[in-house]
């Protein structure tokens, strides 16, 4: 079924070769000859995009639009005008119109701002699908020839935004890319059986990357050896995916530099969660505290003692550090955190753990929104 549009001009008539040019792409074009005329018509009829004048007689076109997303402020709006003042394009934007032209105008430059307010989820599924087939080969060629830790690290980010990109797209090519993640799972869990134990073994081993008591020290020291404020935040359980999806929404209060690290194995809080906050494996742990270690059997809560943990580690390496630690488990324990924010500033370093999607992920939920 063609896309309706609604299109309001006080000189509409000379409009005709652009309106024959949309209906030569498949639209069906409605005219109004005013804001007046076009407020009835959307009154009366359904249309998926509305373009405006803006400088029309009676009704002015910003006026128009107004009223518009009174009641239907769903359909996309396109403004045309023959002003640069920016306060006229401050007042557009802040009515949310979907484009801002200035005249003149060609017909494509309409056509363009139709499509890329009509059918961008159709253009950009079928984008989408068009560049993961040319990856596909490239991406089973890393996954054949890696042979690092690092072409390994390259290949998940990969492999992280094809899945973001066809999530957010209509593609059919999910199991394909499920197919990928599985031959590079395979793969990779034969690099690690090749390589962890000598990991383990030797720091210096050549191609070792950082691991779970490594963190402190290469990273958390040299802040606070620079005079920095560190807030350490921790959330436990958290995806690559996932962090790709919050990242936009702290972009206009942060700067970002981003790097992967390898978690010990087991990755269960008692062994990589408690070697991040001593800077020490597990069987290190046991030996030298025996008082903060929580055997695999026992009832214990396996990260109750995570602040004195970090404590041992400051006074191992014979620092003075001044830190706070606070874990948050529910919406109370955050909302006394944020009470208590300017208490933090005084301190060199402050631990937060968040709970969160560790426990989401306990309850196994088979909820697409809860994942």
């Amino acid at each position: 079924m063609p896309s309706t549009i609604l299109w309001a001009d006080d000189e509409i008539d000379l409009l005709k070769p652009h309106i024959m040019f949309l209906k030569g792409k498949g639209y069906e074009v409605v005219t109004a000859c005013s804001g007046a005329d076009a407020l009835e018509l959307a009154g009366q009829q359904n249309f998926d995009l509305i373009i405006l004048d803006e400088n029309m007689p009676g009704l002015t076109g910003l006026e128009t639009l107004q009223r518009i997303k009174l009641t239907s402020p769903h359909i996309p709006v396109i403004m045309i005008t023959k002003s640069e003042e920016e306060n006229i394009m401050d007042q557009a934007v802040g009515n949310k119109i979907a484009d801002y032209l200035i005249k003149p105008v060609n017909p494509n430059q309409i056509l363009l701002s139709i499509k890329k307010n009509l059918h961008s989820d159709r253009l950009v599924s079928t984008q989408t699908g068009s560049d993961y087939r040319q990856e596909f080969s490239r991406i089973s060629s890393m996954i054949d020839s890696a042979s690092s830790i690092t072409d390994w690290m390259n290949l998940y980010r990969l492999l992280v935004h094809w899945e973001m990109q066809l999530s957010a797209a209509d593609t059919q090519m999910d199991e394909l890319l499920d197919m990928q993640r599985k031959d590079a799972a395979t793969a990779f869990a034969k690099f690690i059986k090749n390589n962890y134990a000598s990991w383990i073994a030797d720091k210096n081993t050549p191609g070792r990357p950082m691991m779970s008591p490594d963190i402190f020290k290469n990273r958390v020291f040299p802040l606070l050896d620079a005079g920095e404020k560190v807030f350490f935040i921790l959330i436990d359980n958290f995806r690559l995916d996932q962090w790709a999806a919050l990242k936009p929404l702290l972009a206009d209060t942060f700067n970002f530099s981003e790097e992967l690290y390898c978690s010990i194995l087991p990755t269960a809080t008692q062994y990589a969660r408690n070697a991040i906050f001593s800077g020490l494996m597990p069987v290190d742990i046991e030996r030298l505290f025996p008082d903060l270690w929580v055997d695999e059997d026992s009832p214990e809560g396996k990260n109750l003692n995570e602040s004195p943990m970090i404590a041992t580690q400051f006074e191992r390496y014979r620092r003075q550090c001044r830190f706070s630690y606070t874990k948050i488990n529910d919406s109370a324990a955050g909302e006394k955190l944020l009470r208590e924010f300017s208490n933090l500033l005084d301190n060199e370093l402050n631990v937060i753990v968040f709970n969160f999607i560790d426990m989401l992920s306990h309850a196994r939920t088979e909820s697409r929104m809860i994942r």
